[in-house]
């Protein structure tokens, strides 16, 4: 089964990524980037897919796949039953 990175993707209205790195494990990582649309200065750092590519030298690559997916369409708050 194939890992999919959604949170931050999805959070920024982009694709979702899926894992074809091979590395197993879980990784507790710092990223460093400037969201698209912010105001530019000299010591921000670099945009989103260069902050990956360049601190976590992963490369992403437009392609399609199978991915697994879990849909929720629908939730309620739970009630005091």
């Amino acid at each position: 089964m194939r890992r999919v990175l959604l949170l931050p993707f999805v959070l920024l209205g982009c694709r979702p990524a899926v894992d074809k790195t091979g590395i197993a494990g879980r990784f507790d990582l710092v990223l460093r980037w400037t969201p698209d649309g912010a105001v530019e200065e000299a010591s921000a750092p670099p945009s989103l897919f260069t902050a990956i590519q360049e601190q976590l030298g992963l490369k992403l690559e437009a392609m399609k796949t199978a991915a697994d997916v879990m849909v929720i369409d629908h939730a309620e708050q739970p009630t005091n039953d």
